[in-house]
This record gives C-alpha cells, sequence and structure tokens, in this order.
C-alpha cells in the first residue's frame, strides 16, 4: 500500500473533530477514511482521492488540478483525484474533506 504518509497526518487534522466517526481502511491501493461508514476522502500515492454528492463532482471536475478517478480504465461516479497542487494550503485541503464528509452525510 502506498500512499502519502505526510498527507495522511494532514487529514487525520482534518478529520479529528469527528471523532470516532471516522475510520480508516486500506482501499483503491490507497488509504480512505470514512465517516460514519461511507467513504469520504482518501490517499492513492501523492493524490487526494475526494468522493462528491452529484451535479457538485462535475463542476468539481472542471477545476485545475482535478480529474476523474479512473484507475480501472472507467471513471467512477463521484468520485475524483486532486493532485497535490490542489491542497497545498490547509484551506483548501480543508474545502475537499468538506466536501468528501458532505458525500457520505448524504448517504446516511
Amino acid at each position: 500500500m502506498a500512499y502519502n504518509e505526510e498527507l495522511a497526518a494532514r487529514l487525520r487534522q482534518h478529520l479529528a473533530p469527528y471523532g470516532d466517526h471516522i475510520t480508516k481502511k486500506k482501499m483503491f491501493g490507497g488509504l480512505c477514511y470514512l465517516y460514519k461508514g461511507k467513504m469520504s476522502v482518501g490517499i492513492v500515492k501523492d493524490d487526494l482521492c475526494v468522493r462528491a454528492i452529484s451535479p457538485k463532482d462535475q463542476e468539481e471536475l472542471k477545476k485545475e488540478h482535478v480529474r476523474p478517478m479512473d484507475f480501472t480504465g472507467k471513471p467512477m461516479k463521484e468520485f475524483f483525484y486532486v493532485s497535490p497542487d490542489g491542497f497545498q494550503s490547509e484551506t483548501d485541503l480543508a474545502y475537499w474533506v468538506n466536501l468528501g464528509i458532505e458525500h457520505a452525510e448524504s448517504k446516511l
């Protein structure tokens, strides 16, 4: 399992306020964080993996540093990767984390 440990530490800080509602699981060849059992954000190598509600996910895909999550050869609905330039600041990382939590909450 290959994922950026520094990014994992940053994500843990952003997810800490959610306490026991956050669990982690090996997924997609990396590490994912689940909110109340629903995948929200993760790390695959150096990229952030984010899950966002439709149609918001389509709007996010138009942004710089964002691309479809397509490791199977077919883009996955409501999932996308954000390259490291897209989450350099803690404000940017918080934005992506909040999108992932919003998606998870929508599935509860």
